[in-house]
């Protein structure tokens, strides 16, 4: 199945449709590290990771890890592991998994720029929770924890998530 992403904030699904947070930079057709934005396109859903300090394993048909302390994503353009999982200490730019905030408690990798990954095209585009107020993302998509966990339970490997500006007509969207 496709689930469907929209400005200014709407992901359509399996009939239903929530409220999400899009990338501050709003939805983009041409992504680069860093703009803050949502990458226009039709990403898979490749696998799920959550803190299991908090969270049960979710109930999803994807692939699902456990996220440990450790764990992190490169968001180094120049490094050989752009737009990977990496374990800490790490000596090139990265985000940290294992966050406080509760943003990635869940996480469901999209697979953006991933094969392989092109230097400077974006890295770390996750569908996760939303913070509470549903503030911007630095380029993901983010939805309310128990929303997060409805799409899951519905999702499989051959589903995909099409981020699509509202604007846009069909013939034009990448």
């Amino acid at each position: 199945m496709r689930m469907t992403v929209t400005a200014p904030g709407r992901l359509v699904y399996a009939g239903r449709s929530f409220r999400c947070a899009l990338g501050r930079g709003g939805i983009v057709l041409d992504k680069v590290e860093g703009d803050g934005g949502t990458p226009a396109g039709a990403w898979p859903l490749r696998r799920v990771l959550f803190r299991p300090d908090r969270l049960d394993l979710p109930d999803t048909a994807l692939p699902c890890a456990e996220i440990t302390p450790d764990q992190g994503w490169c968001d180094d353009p120049a490094h050989a592991d752009y737009n990977r999982q990496v374990i800490l200490p790490f000596p090139a730019s990265h985000e940290k998994l294992w966050r406080d905030d509760g943003v990635y408690d869940v996480i469901v990798v999209l697979g953006h720029n991933d094969d392989p990954p092109v230097p400077g095209k974006g890295s770390a585009i996750f569908m996760h929770v939303a913070r509470p107020d549903f503030s911007p993302t630095e380029g993901c998509v983010a939805l309310a924890l128990p929303d997060l966990l409805a799409v899951l339970a519905s999702s499989g490997p051959a589903d995909t998530v099409l981020v699509t500006p509202a604007d846009t007509p069909p013939a034009r969207r990448k």
